[in-house]
């Protein structure tokens, strides 16, 4: 009889807050514990997982996590970095996101359930997810699917590498597969260019102002015809360059040279970091809970025994 072959390997990065935010306002909050506490967002991020791996079948997978949601080297580059996310009352405090108090309380259960189960939490201090995700994307050495709603992380996309984002922006269960043709189509560049895309035409959901003028259009236009951010510069400040089929025309030129303070510290704030020190996590996807004891506490504590024996399912017929 002939040996199984093992399956392909491949890697499962999620952008965890990005998909218990989305839990958490996708789920009825009437999805509670018997004490009351609210758990949607919990039930909801199983659910998500329990889905993502039957349809993947990930044989690594790692849930990235925000150490740090807004970097104060970031910030010290751009001060409006995120700054409308900030707390209010505690603009003092730059490192309080603005979290609904249901979902904040719903945050530690999420930690537990997820170290119970085996599963791979990886952080890294004074970084985000975002960072995270593009370290252990970068050299995987087998394909990564990478789901988020974030349209960062379109830079990392990447066809030669099998690098694919899974866009969770109109929801899990409608999520797209990014790749290089997808940014192609929607935005007019290629993925590679996504991060200098990005940096030009700003994105208020980050506070980054981009540069005033220059939208999606504008941005791949002149990424098509300089190819990156450092050769759209050299054209507008040698507007009398040698090359006559380099210049660049006096409308944009305005506008990108109005801004050279900006975009000589933007993209390193857009850039994902992907040289994290991560000390090596074992992001192997548990064919069964590290900690049933534990993982079964948590269940009954919580009320929520269905959505941990759909996932105690979906990973025992992935072993």
């Amino acid at each position: 009889m002939p040996a199984t072959q093992p399956a392909p390997q491949r890697l499962m990065l999620l952008d965890t807050a990005s998909l218990y935010f989305r839990a958490f306002f996708g789920v009825p909050d009437s999805v509670t514990a018997p004490d009351g506490t609210p758990v949607n967002a919990v039930r909801g991020l199983l659910d998500f997982i329990s889905r993502l791996v039957a349809d993947y079948e990930p044989t690594h997978l790692a849930c990235c996590w925000d150490n740090d949601w807004r970097p104060q080297w970031r910030v010290d580059l751009i001060p409006t970095y995120k700054a409308h996310r900030v707390v209010a009352e505690r603009q003092t405090d730059p490192d309080v996101e603005e979290v609904p108090d249901p979902l904040e309380k719903q945050v530690p259960i999420i930690e537990a359930v997820l170290q119970a189960f085996g599963i791979a939490v990886v952080g890294a201090d004074h970084h985000e997810a975002d960072d995270v995700i593009g370290t252990l994307a970068t050299g995987a050495g087998m394909p990564v699917d990478v789901v988020t709603g974030d349209r960062d992380l379109f830079q990392l996309v990447d066809d030669e590498q099998e690098v694919r984002v899974l866009y969770t922006a109109r929801g899990v269960g409608r999520h797209e597969r990014v790749d290089e043709a997808w940014v192609r189509e929607r935005y007019g560049v290629e993925a590679a260019q996504y991060a200098a895309f990005a940096t030009l035409r700003g994105d208020s959901s980050d506070g980054l102002p981009g540069v005033a003028g220059i939208g999606d259009k504008t941005a791949a236009v002149l990424l098509g015809r300089f190819g990156d951010l450092d050769a759209i510069l050299a054209a507008a400040t040698d507007p009398e360059g040698a090359d006559p089929d380099a210049k660049m025309g006096p409308g944009p030129r305005g506008k990108v040279t109005a801004a050279l303070d900006y975009l000589e510290v933007a993209p390193r704030v857009v850039a994902v970091v992907r040289d994290l020190d991560l000390g090596g996590p074992d992001l192997a996807l548990p064919a069964s809970p590290a900690d049933p004891e534990m993982l079964e506490a948590i269940a009954e504590q919580w009320g929520l025994t269905s959505p941990v024996e759909r996932l105690r399912e979906v990973l025992a017929a992935r072993a």
